[in-house]
């Protein structure tokens, strides 16, 4: 009998060392609530596969029709996946051309089954009516679209000064489409809010923008307080169009991981950061795949004891050429661009796959342009579409362009070997609508002082460092600067040269036509801000009368505005056919650095200090008045601490 019941003991005692079911911190384990998340950010229009240059390589990525394929695998074997996309979904190819007719990008975004969407500085690119427009189109589609959250959006401050018609407009078309501050999805047994922000450098980024917001670590807080109080939910997720940096500083998102320690999952768009992995800030996470939907963010957490969530997996999925097109996407995507070459490329003269011209020139990319503080062929290939498409358009009496700018912020995409079709040129300068309602930033022309001209290549070489948007590629203007000089005063050498290179000097006093598009011309404000308002430029008419709205630069030719990406089509389409098959052919010239922009990387002392200009003087003097205050501030601390040791003497 006692060996039975020893028996009957052992078995009991192995079946709860070892039975799972019975262990309760085996349980707490197994029972841990799981969740897959896609995302995704700044697609920028990107629904068709693309052709680009990466490391060197031509390569084509990308792909809504791609993407779905992808997103069908993993639904198949996880249907609970949350897709979330980051916000700047339009903007950036030819389907955005009917955004705010046909609101496409949301649209497809709806297809792939993306679940939360936000607003990026882009969306606002068409102004009021267009995104309004957009929202309504994806409205009366009745096909599936993502919820929209924002947060931030500072209504009560609008409401208080009285809303204007066009905010008015957005906040309709915002009730239409049902935006809210946060959504609240049931994915398997896990239910998560999902919170919306638009950062402080998008609004930066958005001249067109008529709303007012919030800072976004206060509104994510209260809108995560609200969370708290009225759902009851696992996972708090924000989709975030604010971005991150390799300055803590000034990286948005990790700031608002901070402040609302809360959020566990940051989606962070804007940046176009690719994180090959995330970024810890406490127990939030913060993601980004990249931009262009070359990537497809894959992701895997689970919830720890606390009810915090862990990161169990995370992958960058490329979108590249070797994965299968799903048909029924491509057939929707397909039927899009019929609508953009009847409704839109037609009135240009063009289709969107037409041959301009054929190139066997390595052009650097827009990436490069940004990140690389120099002359770059691409943005000088530019610049001179600009120059020959304005001077090309006008009578003979009009005043040449003397300067041709392009800034790194306009430019998308980089043309690779082989043909350059209509389609990759719009890629390439896809910005904006003008003022005539029609897709595509416009042209303007304005006149600059001499002195104004040496100030924008002062820009350039100074305050571009702190705004690689505004870092400029120029034709008729050859600028040499040393990055070691003091800041404001680092440009040597700044002439004008003509078709054939020929060195002429500026005039100070003297009137100069520059040629840009319009949204240079809306940022020169932001670049005076930027330099606490030390470089600015005024933007004059050819009499020298200020030009108050931008707007009245707008070159036209025959009652319509020249678009800039029309301009680079023109500009390429004119070429000189070299091998006579009819195609233009991209001169080798641009193979080969023409002098546009030099860097003079010197650290010898008289090369720092020569040709100083008014601001060496101006910085100068506020650190010498630095100085002396400081040697002041040290002689009162001498004089009151030996007050003190005479009287303690005395004492």
């Amino acid at each position: 009998m006692k060996k039975r019941f020893s028996q009957f003991l052992l078995c009991l005692l192995l079946t709860l060392l070892f039975c799972p079911s019975l262990h309760p911190e085996a349980a707490s384990e197994n029972d841990r609530k799981q969740m897959d998340v896609l995302f995704l950010h700044d697609t920028h229009s990107h629904l068709n596969s693309f052709l680009t240059v990466e490391d060197g390589q031509d390569v084509t990525l990308g792909g809504f029709a791609k993407m779905q394929t992808l997103i069908n695998r993993i639904k198949g074997e996880n249907p609970d996946a949350l897709i979330l996309d980051a916000g700047d979904f339009s903007m950036g190819t030819l389907v955005q051309t009917i955004f705010h007719t046909d609101a496409p990008e949301l649209r497809m975004l709806g297809a792939l089954g993306c679940d939360v969407t936000t607003l990026g500085n882009h969306e606002f690119d068409y102004r009021s009516a267009g995104l309004a427009g957009a929202l309504n189109a994806a409205v009366a589609s009745k096909e599936p679209v993502p919820a929209m959250v924002l947060c931030n959006i500072d209504w009560e401050s609008m409401e208080a000064d009285g809303l204007t018609p066009d905010q008015q407009l957005l906040k309709d078309a915002f009730t239409s489409y049902g935006m809210q501050d946060y959504t609240v999805l049931t994915k398997g047994d896990v239910r998560i809010a999902v919170l919306g922000v638009f950062g402080e450098d998008s609004l930066a980024c958005a001249p067109t923008c008529v709303l007012k917001f919030r800072d976004i670590s206060e509104a994510a807080a209260e809108t995560v307080k609200e969370i708290r109080e009225k759902e009851t939910v696992d996972m708090i997720v924000c989709v975030s169009h604010s971005g991150t940096s390799e300055d803590e500083s000034k990286s948005e998102d990790e700031q608002l991981a901070k402040a609302v320690p809360e959020i566990d999952l940051i989606i962070s768009g804007h940046t176009h950061t690719t994180l090959s992995q995330p970024i810890l800030q406490g127990n939030t996470y913060i993601v980004s795949c990249g931009s262009y939907a070359r990537n497809l963010g894959s992701l895997s957490m689970s919830q720890n004891r606390e009810g915090r969530w862990e990161m169990d997996s995370y992958e960058l999925i490329p979108i590249t050429e070797e994965l299968p097109s799903d048909e029924a996407a491509q057939e929707k995507i397909d039927s899009l661009m019929e609508k953009v070459n009847l409704t839109y490329l037609s009135g240009f003269g063009y289709t969107a796959d037409q041959v301009l011209a054929q190139n066997t020139v390595d052009f650097s990319t827009s990436d490069d342009l940004y990140d690389t503080h120099t002359e770059h062929n691409l943005g000088s290939l530019l610049a001179d579409a600009f120059a020959y498409t304005v001077n090309h358009a006008e009578t003979s009496d009009s005043h040449p362009v003397d300067v041709a700018i392009v800034p790194s912020g306009c430019v998308r995409d980089t043309f690779a070997t082989g043909e350059i079709t209509v389609e990759d040129v719009f890629n390439a300068y896809s910005l904006g609508i003008g003022a005539d309602g029609i897709p595509g930033y416009p042209l303007i022309s304005i006149y600059l002082t001499g002195a104004e001209l040496k100030t924008g290549a002062e820009i350039d070489a100074s305050v571009s460092d702190f705004m690689p948007s505004a870092r400029l590629y120029l034709s008729g203007c050859n600028f040499t600067f040393n990055p070691h000089r003091l800041i404001l005063n680092k440009v040597t050498d700044c002439y004008l040269t003509d078709e054939n290179g020929d060195r002429t000097e500026i005039e100070d006093d003297r009137l100069y036509r520059i040629v840009c598009d319009l949204y240079s011309g809306q940022m020169l404000g932001a670049v005076t801000d930027v330099s606490y308002g030390i470089l600015s430029v005024q933007p004059k008419f050819e009499d020298g009368t200020p030009i108050e709205n931008i707007e009245d630069a707008i070159i036209t030719e025959d009652g319509r505005e020249i678009k800039a990406w029309a301009a680079i089509a023109g500009y390429l389409d004119a070429l000189e056919d070299t091998d006579g098959d009819g195609i233009s052919n991209i001169p080798s010239s641009y193979a080969a650095a023409q002098g546009r922009k030099v860097v003079e990387e010197s650290k010898k002392l008289g090369d720092l200090v020569k040709n100083p200009n008014r601001f060496t003087f101006i910085i100068g003097g506020v650190l010498l008045a630095a100085i002396i205050l400081l040697l002041l501030l040290i002689l009162l601390i001498i004089k009151m601490a030996r007050k003190i040791v005479r009287k303690l003497s005395k004492g």
